[in-house]
C-alpha cells in the first residue's frame, strides 16, 4: 500500500465516523515552546487547555512534524528521521479511551476492502499506563486482545506531555510484532525494534506543572474535559505495509537514494555501512530541507535557519563522501517534489522558490569549505611548526560553528595531514553550546498555565471585533486582569487588561501593531497601550487608567484613535502594494516571508539570494508608486481556504488560518493576500511610497523597507533640504553634487595615501638608527622597544623586517611595541642566525604577552599579537630579556 494511500484511508476513516478533517499546521507556527511543529496535536493546543472552544467535537488531521534531537544520530541507525507525518484523531470532551480504542482498533484490522490496514490481529499488542486498569479491560473487552499481550509500562514509556506546562495524561500505544527474525520474544517492554510501535492514544485528562508525571509527579490538576489525542506514524505503518526493512526503503524515501546512487555509482546496502549512513542522510534530509523551505524556512545561523543550514550542508557532505563534487540539492529537491507533492501539492507550486534556496545554501556552503579548508590548513601547519600532533578543541569547534564544518570532515582531514583532533573539548565545547541554546529558549518560553485566567472568560465567547466598520463601539467590560489574576476593578494610576464583548481596537496580529485608543465610562478614562489576541479569539486591552475607576461588568465606549488608523491602513495597505510590487519585478518566487507595519512605515521580508541593485530597487519603488496613482480598488473577499487557493491569494509564512478566510485585493489579480489586518479603500489613499534601503536578515532572506503618506513626505523633505544644503556648501546646483562629493572624496583618499606613504618613509628611515641601538643578550642581538604611538599592525611588521634585514648574519630578535590609548601592537622577528640557534618569534611571545596582558603567536621567523595594557610594555621588554639570556 502506497505512502499517500495510507494517508487517506485513515483520514477518509475518522470522516466516515463523523470527524472533520483539518489540514495539516504549518511547521512554523509561532509557539514559544516549540522551534517546529513536532506532533498533531500541536495545532489543537488551546482547545486541550480550554484557552478556547473548540470548532468541532472531533477533528482528524496528517500532520507534518519535524524533531531535530537526533541530527546526527540520522543515518547511523533507521530508526531516526526528522520529518515525519502524523496522522490522528482528536475528541474535544466528546469520546474518550473506548472510542479511541475502538476506532484505532477498527482501522487496523478491518480488511482492506473495507477500508482498513489489514494487519493481522494476532501479531497486534497494546501498552497502557502501570494502573490504568480501565484501559487494559478495554483492550481485552473491544479488541479480544489476551492479557499477556497488553503490558503495563511506567510514565516514561506510557505518559505523554509536552515537556512543559500544559496538556497531558496517560497513554496506550499499538505495537505490531515483525516476527522472531527481528528479534527477541516477550512483547515490547523486551525488544522495541521486534516490537514495533505504531499508534500511540493519548487519553489527555491531566494539566501537569513544572514537573512531569513521566517522572512519577502528580498532575497539578484536571483539563476542563477529558480528551483524545492520538498519532499514528504514516512512515511506520507504511514500512509494515510495504513489507521493507525500514522507513528508508519505503516509497516515498527510497527514490531520493535511488538519485544518488545514481549520481555516485555506488549502491545502497551493498555491504558498505559507512556509505549506507551517508545514503540515508541524503534521503532523510533532503526531504526535511524541501518541507522546512516550503513553510518559509531560509538558512540562517540562528534558530530554525540554522537547523536547515546543517541539515543542507550534512547533505551536501554525505554526496561529496560519496565521490559526487557537482551541485546536487536541485536534483534531490526535485525528487522529493515528485514523491511528495501529491500529499502537499503547494511543493510543486513553490518548487521554482524552493529549489533556488537550496541551489544558493549549497553555492555558498562550497565557497565556505574552501574558506575553512584554508584556515584549517593554516591552523595544521602551526600545529606542525610547533612540534604538536593534535588539532585543539576549539579550533574544532571554531570550524565548525564559523564554517560549518562537521567534525568527520575535521576528523578526515586531519587525518589527511596525520593529525589528530581533541574530540572531547570539541564535545565539551558542543555541549556548552546546546546548555546555553536550551537556557536561552527556556528563557523564552512561556508555559500554556498562565493563560488559565482568561479561560471563564473565553468560554462567554469570542470578542466581537468591529474595527473593520467602525472605529467606535459601546461594549460591556467582562473581565479584568492584573499580573495574570483577575480583578474587580482597578483605579488612577494603575496598568491593567481589560477584556470587552466587543471592540473596534485592532490586535497586533499579521505583522500590524495593535491600534492606539481610549476607552471611557462614567467617571472613567483608559488610555490603551495595547491591544493582543488570546487564543485567536479573545481581545485583550492593556490599558492605563487616566482617571476615575473601571469596574467589572461596567458599561464602556472604545474608541480608536483616527489618526493612528489612517496611519496603520496606509501601512498595510502598503506592504502589500511592495510585496506586488516586488513579484513583479524580480518574478513569483519573491514571496513574502515576514512583515511590520505601523503607521508610516512597512518592513518587509522576503525569499530572495542576492542583493538588489539601486536600479531595481528603483523599479519597485516606481512600480509601487505607479500603483497607488492608479487609484486601484481595495476589495475584501471572505472565503474558505480552497476559494482562496483558486482565487490565487497569497498566504503567508507561519500563520494560522481559521476555516472562513479574509482575502485582501488590490487591483484585483494584481494583488491577493489572506490578511486579517485595516486596509485602505483605495490605493491612492496610501500617499507616496518611498523605499529607506534593502539589506540581508540571512542567507536566502532579504529584507526591505520603506516609509507611506506623510512620513513619506517628510522623509523626501528631509532629502531635499540636506541635498540643498550641500549643494549651497559646494556652491553648485543640486544636480552637480554626487559629481562633486565623489570628486572630494577622491582628492581625500589621495591625499590620504601620501600620507601614508611619507609616514611609512618615515618610519622606515628609522630602522637604521633602531638596528644601532641593539643590545647583546646571550650572544644575540636584541631590539626591543617602543615605537612611535598608534602605529598599525602592518607598519610594525614592515617596520621589524627592515630593522631585521640590517642586522645582517647576526644572530638578532626584534620586538617592537606601539601603544594606542590602553591598547598594545607588538611584532617579533628573528634573523635566519637566530633561528638556527633554535630562538622562533611565535615562542618568544608567551615570555611577555602577560606583562601586556595580550597573546599572540606566528611562526619561527615572525610573530605578532596585542595587548590591553599599555603601561606593562618596559616590562615586557625585560621580560623578553630575560627570556633570551635564559634566567
Amino acid at each position: 500500500m502506497q505512502t499517500h494511500e495510507i494517508s487517506s484511508r485513515f483520514l477518509d476513516h475518522f470522516k466516515r465516523n463523523g470527524h472533520t478533517q483539518v489540514p495539516s499546521a504549518s511547521l512554523i507556527l509561532e509557539d514559544p515552546n516549540l522551534l517546529f511543529v513536532n506532533a498533531g496535536m500541536v495545532q489543537f493546543k488551546p482547545y486541550f487547555l480550554g484557552q478556547a472552544p473548540a470548532p468541532w467535537n472531533t477533528a482528524t488531521s496528517v500532520q507534518k512534524c519535524v524533531r531535530t534531537g537526533d541530527i546526527d544520530e540520522v543515518g547511523k541507525t533507521t530508526r531516526h528521521n526528522t520529518f515525519f507525518q502524523m496522522a490522528g484523531n482528536f475528541s474535544f470532551g466528546d469520546y474518550f479511551k473506548a472510542g479511541a480504542i475502538e476506532f484505532a482498533w477498527d482501522l487496523i484490522t478491518n480488511s482492506v476492502d473495507n477500508g482498513g490496514y489489514g494487519f493481522d490481529p494476532d501479531r497486534l499488542w497494546a501498552t497502557v499506563y502501570n494502573d490504568d486498569d480501565e484501559a487494559f479491560d478495554l483492550w481485552r473487552k473491544i479488541a479480544g486482545l489476551p492479557e499477556e499481550r497488553i503490558q503495563r509500562r511506567d510514565g516514561k514509556d506510557n505518559y505523554w506531555d509536552m515537556g512543559v506546562p500544559g496538556p497531558g495524561g496517560p497513554c496506550s500505544e499499538i505495537y505490531y510484532d515483525r516476527g522472531p527474525e527481528h528479534g527477541r520474544d516477550g512483547g515490547p517492554v523486551a525488544d522495541e525494534d521486534r516490537y514495533l510501535e505504531i499508534w500511540n492514544l493519548v487519553f489527555m485528562q491531566d494539566e501537569r506543572g513544572e514537573l512531569s508525571p513521566k517522572e512519577g509527579h502528580k498532575p497539578i490538576g484536571s483539563l476542563p474535559t477529558k480528551n483524545i489525542d492520538t498519532g499514528m506514524g504514516i512512515e511506520r505503518v507504511a514500512t509494515l505495509l510495504q513489507g521493507v526493512e525500514n522507513v528508508y526503503e519505503t516509497d516515498l524515501v527510497r527514490p531520493v537514494i535511488s538519485k544518488a546512487e545514481e549520481m555516485s555509482g555506488r549502491r545502497y546496502g551493498s555491504g558498505n555501512a559507512v556509505d549506507d549512513v551517508r545514503f540515508r542522510v541524503i534521503a532523510d534530509h533532503a526531504r526535511s530541507g524541501m518541507m522546512l523551505i516550503g513553510d518559509g524556512v531560509t538558512p540562517g545561523n540562528e534558530a530554525r535557519g540554522y537547523v536547515l543550514r546543517r541539515l543542507l550542508r550534512r547533505i551536501v557532505r554525505s554526496v561529496r563522501l560519496l565521490g559526487v563534487n557537482e551541485p546536487v540539492l536541485g536534483e534531490f529537491a526535485a525528487v522529493v517534489r515528485d514523491t511528495m507533492s501529491p500529499s502537499y501539492p503547494e511543493l510543486a507550486k513553490d518548487f521554482p522558490r524552493i529549489e533556488s534556496v537550496m541551489r544558493k545554501e549549497e553555492e555558498t556552503f562550497l565557497a565556505t569549505l574552501a574558506s575553512g579548508s584554508k584556515i584549517f590548513d593554516l591552523a595544521a601547519e602551526q600545529i606542525k611548526a610547533d612540534g604538536r600532533a593534535q588539532l585543539p578543541g576549539d579550533k574544532a569547534f571554531q570550524l565548525h560553528d564559523t564554517y560549518g564544518f562537521p567534525i568527520d570532515l575535521t576528523l578526515e582531514m586531519a587525518a589527511e595531514k596525520g593529525l589528530s583532533v581533541d574530540e572531547a573539548g570539541f564535545r565539551e565545547l558542543m555541549a556548552e553550546q546546546r546548555a546555553r541554546a536550551k537556557a536561552d529558549a527556556a528563557s523564552r518560553k512561556t508555559g500554556h498555565g498562565d493563560q488559565t485566567v482568561y479561560r471563564d472568560l473565553l468560554a462567554q465567547g469570542p470578542t466581537e471585533f468591529l474595527g473593520y466598520e467602525t472605529l467606535s463601539a459601546e461594549a460591556t467590560v467582562r473581565g479584568l486582569v492584573r499580573e495574570g489574576v483577575r480583578v474587580p476593578s482597578a483605579s488612577e494610576g494603575e496598568i491593567v487588561e481589560v477584556v470587552l464583548d466587543r471592540t473596534p481596537l485592532y490586535a497586533e496580529s499579521g505583522g500590524q501593531e495593535s491600534d492606539a485608543g481610549t476607552i471611557t465610562g462614567p467617571g472613567v478614562e483608559l488610555e490603551v497601550l495595547d491591544v493582543q489576541k488570546v487564543a485567536r479569539k479573545l481581545w485583550v486591552h492593556q490599558v492605563r487608567v487616566r482617571s476615575g475607576e473601571i469596574v467589572e461588568g461596567q458599561n464602556v465606549e472604545a474608541l480608536v484613535d483616527a489618526e493612528w488608523r489612517i496611519g496603520a491602513r496606509q501601512g498595510h495597505s502598503g506592504t502589500h502594494v511592495v510585496h506586488a510590487a516586488l513579484r513583479e519585478v524580480l518574478g513569483p518566487t519573491a514571496l513574502q516571508s515576514g512583515s511590520y507595519n505601523k503607521p508610516g512605515y512597512l518592513r518587509l521580508d522576503f525569499a530572495w539570494g542576492n542583493a538588489l541593485s539601486a536600479e531595481t530597487r528603483s523599479e519597485i519603488e516606481e512600480v509601487s508608486n505607479l500603483a497607488v496613482r492608479k487609484d486601484l480598488p481595495v476589495r475584501v473577499v471572505y472565503t474558505d481556504m480552497g476559494g482562496a487557493q483558486d482565487l490565487g491569494a497569497v498566504a503567508l509564512f507561519g500563520e494560522t488560518y481559521d476555516e472562513t478566510v479574509r482575502v485582501v485585493e488590490i487591483g484585483g489579480p494584481w494583488s491577493r493576500e489572506l490578511c486579517g489586518g485595516t486596509h485602505v479603500e483605495h490605493s491612492s489613499q496610501i500617499g507616496p511610497i518611498t523605499l529607506l534601503g534593502e539589506s540581508s536578515v540571512g542567507s536566502g532572506s532579504r529584507r526591505l523597507e520603506a516609509y507611506v503618506g506623510m512620513d513619506a513626505m517628510r522623509f523626501l523633505a528631509k532629502e531635499r533640504a540636506l541635498v540643498q544644503n550641500l549643494a549651497a556648501m559646494l556652491k553648485v546646483p543640486n544636480d552637480e553634487v554626487p559629481a562633486r562629493v565623489e570628486a572630494l572624496v577622491d582628492r581625500l583618499r589621495n591625499a590620504e595615501k601620501e600620507l601614508e606613504k611619507l609616514r611609512a618613509g618615515q618610519l622606515l628611515s628609522a630602522a637604521g638608527d633602531l638596528a644601532g641601538k641593539a643590545e647583546e643578550v646571550n650572544g644575540t642581538a636584541l631590539v626591543a622597544l617602543k615605537v612611535l604611538d598608534g602605529v598599525g599592525g602592518n607598519d610594525l611588521r614592515s617596520l621589524a623586517t627592515e630593522v631585521r634585514n640590517r642586522l645582517g648574519s647576526r644572530s638578532g630578535v626584534v620586538a617592537l611595541f606601539s601603544t594606542d590609548g590602553d591598547k598594545v601592537n607588538f611584532v617579533v622577528a628573528t634573523t635566519s642566525a637566530a633561528r638556527d640557534a633554535g630562538i622562533a618569534a611565535g615562542k618568544l611571545v608567551p615570555s611577555f604577552s602577560s606583562a601586556i596582558e595580550g597573546r599572540g603567536g606566528g611562526k619561527p621567523d615572525m610573530a605578532q599579537g596585542g595587548g590591553a595594557n599599555a603601561n606593562g610594555v618596559d616590562e615586557a621588554v625585560n621580560a623578553l630579556r630575560r627570556a633570551l639570556a635564559g634566567s
